[in-house]
This record gives C-alpha cells, sequence and structure tokens, in this order.
C-alpha cells in the first residue's frame, strides 16, 4: 500500500558537531563540510529527498550564522529550498519541527512531514525509500507519529533504543512503540541486540503537521503556543523566514523525544536497515570510511609506516603515523588533536575547555566564510593582523567603518572597487590603497573572476566587532 500525498521534507540543520572537533566548528559544523564523499552532509540529505514526484521543495531549519552558507551549498546542488527557517534562538528539536510545522500546516492542511537531521549519512536509499513510504501510509491512515528505528548490528553504547511492540493492524511494515530507552551500558546493549526486538532511535520521523502539532499542545502546551505565535509574526527576508524573536524566547527547550514521542499514545516505528550512520564522532566516520589493508582511513596528506586501525585525516600540515594503532588524529592549519578511538567521544570536553578558557578555536577556522566570500588570518601581532581575503565575482562587503583600526589593502588578483570615503577607484593587480581609522568604505568586485587581496591592519583593536555598517547587501546590522 503506498499514499500519493506529497511529502514535505523538513530538514534540521541547527547542530554544532562538537565531537568532531576540529574540523567541524560552531560557525562552520559538521553538516556543512564534506565528510564522507565530495558532497557536504547537508547537500547528501538534500539530494536524497530531490525526487520532484514524491517529495515538495525542502523546509530548512537553520540559524542565523549558518544562513548563506547554506544557501549556497543548496545553490550548488540545485536545490530552490520552500523556505529557510532562521531560528532566533537555539531550543531543541521540538520547537524548531513545530516552527515547520506550522509553516507547511499553513500552506497544506494535510502536509506530511519528513523530519531529518542534516549530518545523518544514509547509504542505502532505496531502503531508505521503502521506509518513507511505509511509515507515510501508517501516518496518513492511522495518525501515527513515525519514527525510524535502525536494526542494530552490534551492541552499542552511544544511541538510544527504542523496544518494538506489536505490528500495527494492516500495517506489517510498522510497529507500535512498546518503550524508548536511554542510552545503554556494553552489557544492556548485548541484551538488546540478543532479544531482536530493539532498534536504535535514528533521530528521523515522518508524521502529519497537525497531528504535531496536537500533541505538542496536549504535552507542551507553553511551547506550541510560543512557536506558534512566532511564526504568526514572522516576516520574510528573501529565501529566509524569520520568527518573531522576542516571542520565540518564550519557547521552551526540549528534544522531539521527550516533548512528545516519548509521552504520545500515537508513536510508532519503522524498523529498517538502510546503512545509517548518524556520524557523531571520529569514531563513527572511522566506521563508515574506506580503508587500507591495515583498517586505516586516511583523508589529505597522510603517511602511514606499521600503523593500524587508525583514522588520519590533515587540511593542513602532512600527518605521520608509525608504528600506532587505534588513534584518531586529525590536523587543520590551527589545531591537531589525537586521541584513541576508544575514546573519541572525549572530544566533547577539549571544546568544552576552549570554551571555558575564552579561546576562538572551537568557534571559528583559520579560513571564515562570509555571503561574499572568505577571509583567513594570515598573521597576527602587537597592534597589527593580516588576512587574505576572497570576494566572488559580483558580490561586495559592507558600507562601513571602523573606530579603532586602519587597513592597507593590497590586490593580488582580480579587480577591486574601492570606496573611500567620497573617492570610488579601481585597483588592479599589484595595486593598493589605504583606509584611515574612521573613514567609511567599501570593497567590492566587479569583475568576472575571484578578488584576492592581502588586508594588513594596524591598530588599538582588531576585533570583528569594531565594525559599523551603513549599507549591506546581505541584511547585516
Amino acid at each position: 500500500m503506498t499514499t500519493d500525498k506529497t511529502i514535505w521534507p523538513v530538514i534540521l540543520s541547527g547542530g554544532s558537531g562538537t565531537r568532531l572537533w576540529p574540523l567541524s566548528r560552531s560557525l562552520y559544523p559538521k553538516q556543512l563540510l564534506p565528510l564522507v564523499d565530495s558532497r557536504t552532509m547537508l547537500q547528501a540529505t538534500v539530494r536524497r529527498v530531490m525526487d520532484g514526484a514524491r517529495y515538495r521543495a525542502p523546509l530548512l531549519v537553520a540559524n542565523e550564522e549558518h544562513r548563506f552558507i547554506i544557501a549556497e551549498q543548496l545553490r550548488q546542488c540545485g536545490c530552490a529550498p520552500e523556505a529557510i527557517i532562521l531560528e532566533p534562538e537555539g531550543r531543541n528539536t521540538a520547537p524548531a519541527i513545530a516552527l515547520a510545522a506550522r509553516f507547511a500546516l499553513e500552506r497544506d492542511p494535510e502536509a506530511l512531514l519528513l523530519v531529518m537531521p542534516s549530518d545523518h549519512l544514509i547509504r542505502d536509499e532505496a531502503a531508505f525509500a521503502a521506509a518513507v513510504e511505509a511509515a507515510a501510509v501508517a501516518a496518513g491512515e492511522r495518525h501515527a507519529l513515525l519514527t525510524f528505528g535502525i536494526r542494530p548490528d552490534r551492541p552499542e553504547t552511544g544511541y538510544g533504543y527504542i523496544c518494538c511492540g506489536a505490528p500495527l493492524e494492516g500495517h506489517n511494515d510498522v510497529h507500535a512503540v512498546d518503550r524508548f530507552v536511554e542510552k545503554p551500558d556494553l552489557k544492556t546493549a548485548e541484551t538488546y541486540v540478543a532479544d531482536g526486538n530493539y532498534v536504535w532511535n535514528s533521530g528521523i520521523f515522518l508524521f502529519r503537521a497537525a497531528d504535531y502539532l496536537d500533541e505538542l499542545a496536549t504535552h507542551e502546551p507553553e511551547m506550541a503556543e510560543a512557536a506558534g505565535a512566532a511564526m504568526d509574526k514572522g516576516v520574510w527576508d528573501s529565501l529566509f523566514f524569520r520568527p518573531d524573536k522576542e516571542t520565540f524566547r518564550r519557547c521552551p527547550a526540549n528534544s522531539v523525544d521527550y516533548a512528545v514521542m516519548e509521552r504520545t499514545r500515537r508513536a510508532a516505528v519503522v524498523p529498517v536497515d538502510m546503512g545509517w550512520s548518524d556520524v557523531g564522532s571520529w569514531t563513527a566516520l572511522w566506521e563508515v570510511s574506506p580503508k587500507d589493508g591495515n583498517g586505516n582511513a586516511v583523508h589529505g596528506d597522510v603517511l602511514i609506516e606499521e600503523a593500524s586501525n587508525c583514522y588520519a585525516r590533515t587540511n593542513g600540515p602532512a600527518v605521520a603515523l608509525a608504528g600506532v594503532e587505534n588513534l584518531i588524529v586529525v590536523a587543520t592549519p590551527d589545531a591537531v588533536l589525537v586521541t584513541s578511538r576508544e575514546r573519541s567521544q572525549d572530544v566533547k570536553k577539549i571544546v568544552d575547555r576552549l570554551k571555558a578558557d575564552g579561546r576562538e578555536e572551537h568557534m571559528v577556522h583559520t579560513v571564515v566564510h562570509r555571503p561574499w566570500g572568505t577571509y583567513q588570518t594570515t598573521d597576527r601581532g602587537e597592534r597589527f593582523q593580516t588576512k587574505r581575503i576572497v570576494v566572488k565575482p559580483g558580490e561586495k562587503l559592507s558600507l562601513q567603518k571602523h573606530h579603532h583600526r586602519a587597513e592597507h589593502w593590497i590586490v593580488v588578483q582580480g579587480t577591486a572597487r574601492v570606496t573611500c570615503g567620497e573617492k570610488v577607484i579601481d585597483l588592479h593587480e599589484n595595486e593598493s590603497t589605504f583606509i584611515p581609522i574612521g573613514v567609511t568604505h567599501r570593497l567590492e568586485n566587479p569583475g568576472k573572476i575571484p578578488l584576492h587581496i592581502i588586508e594588513v591592519q594596524s591598530g588599538s583593536y582588531l576585533g570583528e566587532d569594531d565594525i559599523v555598517r551603513f549599507e549591506d547587501t546581505y541584511g547585516r546590522g
């Protein structure tokens, strides 16, 4: 049995992926990275639901900081989203889904939502599609709230479990949920695998938007009210939809599991084996990566000598492993991680330390992405720093000034159009200009190739927050 209802894919893209530091950082997290192949995790998720006959254009829920990167990655894979809803603040998955459900319900009273994290791997897409069909029928006919349960191939202590009850009448591939189980210890996980009725909780869901909002109103009325009111007061900003910030701040934080799925009487599960991984740690990424004859997975400039069962990755300096086993080694231009595969979950503790110490390595890479291009800090010292700035063709930075720093710009590739006070000039390769402290200025690329400049800043304060914007193409304050 199938349903001919078009499904609304809802992609949640607000996570920070701290367990994959130093590659994943809060301003450029794992869903925006190509971890498994040449596509980013977000792009792979979107491509999975780009069958126009079965799915509507995807509806994304994201945060302010990632909005332009997400929009660009969607453009690169040929996806025009229904909308990108910008959460005013992170409130966990239940409110995020409520925003999407309200958006869809206003446009389709029978909307079926397929809710997916943006950073999961699914290798068997035919099995995924079959599971979606089974869930869609049960959601439409029985008003069930479906989750997808992964049949375990090993005792895993890093996932929550679902105990499957009896099949729903007329839906042999769908089971009632007997109970949800928190992450177990190893001995308990072994009993779950041996039992055969337990599946991993994947964090993927399918239900009618109206049914989800009804259950949310029953179990979390304050959350349902705040999310609905925030959407009612929301405004469009190009392809971004902005729920009202002050209203949304009244919304309690909670996960969809705790807020709804563990409390509703309508919970059901579709057990499926679809080559799934949440890629939630370096060990998980090692497990799904191609390996050499000694069990090593390598990416980048890596040398291996008599090492085994290691994961080594670099987008910075060359990395060499000799005479070691079961290690994770990850290098970026500004950080190196070394840990055992068994302790890779502890990376989050390192990120917490970086935050507590007021350091920036948990937040940004040396290459920082902006809607107009990128910049990279190449040197920093007392009262100066240098950056390499790349501006995409046709793009421009905001019209701005700084209270505490002057800037010297040297063009190394392309053409720069520079506004400095009342003057507008074009600079070409090997030409330069000076921007004094307090003078209004702008940099733009009028050409057809990327513009590369070297910027030398000097002054008493060089922080990124010393920017007064007067005009901005991208709506930044």
